[in-house]
């Protein structure tokens, strides 16, 4: 596997911790478990994730973060709470994907990996704000949704196919940039509507 690869694996599954980092671990975990995902020998260290506390544990906050993650300012809370979890989980996951004989190398996964999963934090959370603004609980639940699945999809495709694994991380991140402007941009007009005195 090839240097661009393995950063395109690491870039993806970081992006893809903002999101949704227990889901990353226990679908990781789970599908080195039962053999879906071979995993190459410079991986090896990825293997605790099918240890089974490791799983235990990523199951028991996926499924809490899928319940959460569909009440309307409850997921807000829920992404308050993880502005700190996800970045270093990110961080660690693109850490165990990159050659551990290179430190170097392990030092840039770590900081970009961290650096990836809180862009893509950023990005959701701010999304996940704007929605809120909505009365109707539809949409929270259609987005959450919608998250779970790309998250799964693209978790498979990034280890499934490490060529496009690359193209997966930039798209990823222009994801996350365009949410983040178009949420700035929004929250900033609600605010200053309701800044705007009486007449």
């Amino acid at each position: 596997m090839g240097i661009m690869e393995i950063i395109g694996i690491a870039g993806s599954v970081s992006l893809l911790s903002g999101w949704r980092l227990y889901l990353c671990v226990f679908a990781t975990g789970l599908a080195m478990r039962f053999d879906a995902l071979p995993v190459p020998e410079h991986l090896a260290s990825l293997a605790v994730l099918e240890n089974p506390w490791v799983m235990g544990i990523a199951l028991v906050g996926a499924l809490a973060e899928f319940f959460a993650d569909k009440v309307m300012w409850l997921d807000s809370i829920w992404d308050t709470v993880h502005t700190l979890v996800r970045p270093v989980g990110g961080a660690l996951l693109a850490l165990a994907i990159v050659d551990p004989s290179d430190p170097a190398m392990q030092v840039i996964a770590f900081l970009l990996g961290g650096g990836a999963s809180f862009l893509a934090h950023g990005g959701k959370a701010s999304a996940r704000a704007v929605v809120n603004t909505s009365p109707e609980p539809v949409s929270n639940v259609a987005v959450s949704g919608l998250e779970d699945i790309a998250t799964v999809g693209l978790l498979w495709l990034a280890y499934e196919y490490p060529v496009v694994a690359a193209g997966i991380a930039l798209v990823l991140l222009a994801i996350a940039i365009a949410l983040l402007l178009i949420a700035r941009r929004i929250i900033r007009r609600v605010f200053f509507r309701v800044r705007e005195p009486d007449t």
